[in-house]
């Protein structure tokens, strides 16, 4: 998710482990270590590192079983400003601005251009996809790296979907509710299938937005 200039000039390290956090919402260092592939005790000291700069803090969830509350980390509003974002109070000024000058539908005229150019400029990558899951991998992978912090997951209760912690636009939605079916939209037309979008609030706390891919013809 976060881009290569910016990894070049910080520890991979660290920024692995709150890209985890991030996507899980909260987990624990031996959870951790198993994800990153990295000692107990070397996470450990990341972690405690990231505490003590204010980008971390620890959650404690009681266990289902006998002992102690587990102790999660999570991410602080510090890391905010780590996720892409796109000038969220400009850009709804703007809005605002548009549907005074030139009709309320023109925020969503502007952003129907927005995502056909999306469409046609992801359509390259995707269409080599073989398979609808190779596709949805392409689009999850790309809009991952458009700042929505996207993945692929499959299980038997809930089938195949894309899980996003993150999108850029989400302040947006909030204000134009429309710009989520064209957004739909977007995601069908490249997938060739439906997709249900849907908001989940997490137990540890924030928000996961699932994309439910209709069938894997």
């Amino acid at each position: 998710m976060f881009n290569e200039a910016f990894r070049e000039l910080s520890k991979p390290q660290l920024l692995n482990l709150i890209e985890a956090i991030k996507k899980s919402q909260g987990m624990a260092v031996a959870d951790l270590a198993r994800e990153l592939e990295m000692s107990y005790m070397g996470v450990k000291q990341h972690c405690q590192k990231l505490e003590a700069m204010g980008y971390l803090k620890t959650w404690r969830v009681p266990r289902t079983g006998v002992g102690r509350p587990e102790k999660l980390y999570k991410l602080t509003s510090k890391c905010d400003d780590l996720f892409p974002q796109p000038g969220s109070d400009l850009v709804l000024n703007v809005m605002e601005g548009m549907q005074k000058f030139f009709g309320d539908s023109s925020p969503e005229k502007i952003f129907f251009h927005h995502f056909e150019k999306q469409r046609d400029d992801w359509a390259v990558t995707i269409n080599k996809g073989k398979s609808l899951v190779e596709k949805a991998t392409r689009l999850a992978d790309l809009r991952d790296k458009a700042g929505c912090f996207s993945r692929c997951k499959y299980d038997v209760e809930y089938g195949f979907r894309i899980e996003e912690y993150h999108n850029p636009l989400y302040d947006l939605f909030s204000k134009y509710p429309n710009l989520v079916k064209q957004e739909i939209r977007m995601m069908e037309q490249l997938l060739g299938s439906k997709v249900k979008r849907q908001e989940v609030e997490l137990d540890k706390g924030g928000t996961m937005v699932i994309y439910q891919i209709g069938t894997l013809g």
